[in-house]
């Protein structure tokens, strides 16, 4: 039985953290570590994740020496891993019970060490737990197959439903940067030659706005996905803006999801 050792940041959470957590507990493949760390949250995320600490030893939450970001945070708990597979949450979003039984298996069938699956939106002030759950259209599909090029025009990947296989790739961190930090790690592992898969099936509910809704936040990514391409990628002045039209695109269709 594989481990999967998922990775959570926390920052002032507590109105969202406690579904998220037990999204992750109620797994049906039960042999998890749920890594979280607070990013010095001022709200009481901290207490939560120690009352679930004192009644699951799966979880295991850690403060961050000083403020860093999602990023750094993501790091710091991917430092702690002993898991065979690194998988990712944030602290708002759910997973469904069944993802990482069936997001294992896909990846033993096809020999994949990065995987990641369709997944549906739910609205910012849905209350319920994944257990409750009721499948809506608000689906983002799961690309098949996608490699290095493909992932340059378009980040394919929804980082809720990632999962990178640590023995094939080793311990992966995410580059030092304040956003885009997830779609440059996966360009960095698919850069040296891996393809990822996409599974099909929704197993996962990202937390978003109102359908058609696009927000400022979203709009404010065109810089660091222009840096992301310039200075990581080192991409040409073309091959950036070819790139970054991709980015917006997806971001107005998904918007409208």
């Amino acid at each position: 039985m594989p481990l999967v050792s998922v990775v959570m940041p926390v920052y002032n959470s507590a109105a969202t953290l406690g579904a998220a957590v037990r999204s992750v507990l109620t797994q049906t493949h039960a042999d998890v570590e749920l890594l979280v760390t607070d990013d010095r949250s001022s709200d009481s995320s901290m207490d939560l994740l120690m009352e679930f600490a004192a009644q699951d030893e799966r979880v295991l939450p850690k403060t961050a020496p000083e403020r860093g970001g999602a990023g750094r945070a993501r790091n710091l708990a991917i430092e702690r891993a002993r898991g065979d597979y690194i998988a990712f949450l944030d602290s708002d979003d759910l997973w469904l019970p069944e993802k990482t039984e069936k997001q294992l298996a896909f990846a033993a069938e096809g020999d994949a060490p990065l995987t990641f699956t369709s997944y549906f939106k739910m609205d910012a002030d849905y209350a319920g737990e994944s257990t409750d759950w009721v499948p809506n259209g608000r689906v983002i599909r799961a690309r098949g197959h996608v490699d290095y090029r493909a992932m340059l025009r378009r980040d394919y990947i929804g980082a809720l439903t990632a999962m990178y296989d640590r023995n094939a790739l080793g311990t992966r961190l995410m580059p030092e940067m304040r956003k885009r930090q997830d779609y440059a790690l996966w360009l960095s592992i698919m850069r040296e030659g891996a393809d990822a898969r996409g599974l099909a099936e929704p197993l996962a509910v990202y937390r978003a706005g109102q359908t058609g809704s696009l927000s400022s936040n979203k709009l404010s990514l065109v810089k660091y996905n222009w840096s992301l391409y310039r200075e990581h990628e080192d991409l040409s002045v073309p091959q950036a803006t070819r790139a970054l039209a991709g980015a917006v695109w997806q971001s107005l269709r998904n918007s409208r999801i």
